[in-house]
């Protein structure tokens, strides 16, 4: 039997490079399939995945194999031990974007011991962008994975300790400090915490959606459009600027792209609105409503028809993309937290001026914090500003022990 992991994708495919990232990072040898130099490795990922282009797909020794898996779901297939070098620190940080790990870099550099816990890859979603384009310092743009890596090299080269695939299930005072147990069971304890866990890509929660993920709905251009190569047409769900920025990208792989967007207007930034209405590829549907998602009627399970409604005159109209992206907004990645500090109306975290959350010591910052512009130059302005208003509750903190 072979012993060696084998890692079946594409050289384009950001969950690709992320999952042979941990790999490696955990030294575990694997062996790289690219489907697109080897058709047979094609052949593997539809046999295992029903017929369906899902990738990454890995396949274990022992026969059994994880599609598009965290690294969560890797580390516990792998046996990976996630246990910190220390049971108390300083500042303990939730999450490992951009807003946390300059967080915890200016804290390093204070001399406060820092450790960051992150449920998936270190950077964020900005690791997993194609490309930035408006992030100061670099007129000619970078890719989203190499500016992660080199913000993640930094915090290294500080001292921040980090372990990955390891989410937290909880947030609890425990006398002056604060204890965080995680998801595989251990806890921890540390004089402050900040949470930077980010948001997610929203679901639209028409029928038939969650049957076809992966099979024609998909909320990643980047991962995902190149599977669409030579197709007719993509539609767009969301008029905001991912969705306009994911449009512009698309139609590098397809004759006609739709933007789909629910009110009478576009939601993004002039520039980008006029670019994609001048795009001889695009074409802008406004006031219009997902109603359904239907598969083809060839049994294939894939995605054959979007209905959509027109919320003005109430008509259905029905539309045969090759396959739909969503990008119809944020949803903080909150649960853990719901019930044990502040939340506004959509679920994202209040703070005061000081980013400091209902709960003393507990601090957020970037995207999962209510009010936040869900930028990476403001996530990282965030993360340094939430570090200093941490190192002054921390310096009143041992004031107010020294006078006890």
């Amino acid at each position: 039997m072979d012993q060696k992991i084998k890692v079946f994708g594409a050289s384009w495919c950001s969950d690709c490079k992320r999952a042979k990232q941990f790999l490696g990072d955990q030294r575990i040898a694997f062996e790289w399939h690219d489907i697109e130099q080897e058709p047979q490795g094609l052949d593997i990922v539809h046999e295992r995945n029903n017929g369906n282009n899902v990738i990454p797909t890995i396949v274990f020794p022992d026969g059994t194999s994880l599609s598009e898996p965290s690294n969560e779901e890797l580390a516990d297939k792998i046996g990976l031990d996630r246990k910190a070098m220390m049971h108390v620190y300083d500042v303990i940080l939730v999450g490992g974007g951009p807003a946390a790990l300059t967080t915890s870099i200016y804290a390093a550099r204070e001399n406060l011991s820092s450790l960051i816990i992150d449920s998936k890859s270190l950077g964020g979603q900005a690791g997993v962008t194609e490309r930035l384009d408006n992030y100061p310092g670099f007129p000619d743009g970078i890719g989203g994975a190499e500016l992660a890596e080199r913000i993640v090299t930094q915090a290294r080269r500080y001292g921040v300790e980090m372990i990955q695939a390891l989410s937290v299930g909880k947030i609890s005072p425990d006398g002056d400090r604060l204890e965080v147990l995680t998801g595989n069971g251990d806890h921890y304890h540390a004089r402050a915490v900040l949470v930077a866990t980010g948001s997610s890509y929203r679901r639209t929660g028409a029928p038939g959606e969650d049957e076809l993920i992966g099979a024609g709905i998909h909320f990643c251009a980047t991962c995902d459009g190149p599977f669409y190569r030579g197709a007719p047409d993509l539609m767009v769900l969301g008029g905001g600027n991912s969705g306009l920025e994911e449009g512009l990208f698309l139609t590098n792989f397809v004759d006609k792209v739709t933007i789909v967007e629910h009110n009478d207007k576009l939601a993004a930034h002039k520039l980008l609105e006029d670019k994609v209405l001048a795009h001889p590829k695009m074409e802008v549907l406004l006031n219009r409503n997902v109603k359904e998602f239907r598969p083809k009627d060839d049994g294939s399970g894939k995605l054959g028809t979007v209905v959509l409604e027109n919320r003005k005159t109430g008509e259905t109209e029905e539309h045969h993309p090759a396959g739909c992206f969503v990008f119809i907004g944020l949803d903080p990645n909150t649960a853990f937290i719901k019930d044990q500090v502040n939340l506004d109306e959509r679920g994202f975290i209040v703070t005061d001026a000081s980013f400091m959350t209902s709960m003393p010591g507990v601090f957020a910052a970037g995207d999962v914090r209510a009010g936040s512009t869900k930028q990476l130059a403001s996530a990282v302005g965030e993360g340094a500003a939430a570090s200093i208003q941490i190192r002054q509750y921390l310096d009143k903190q041992l004031a107010t022990a020294g006078m006890a």
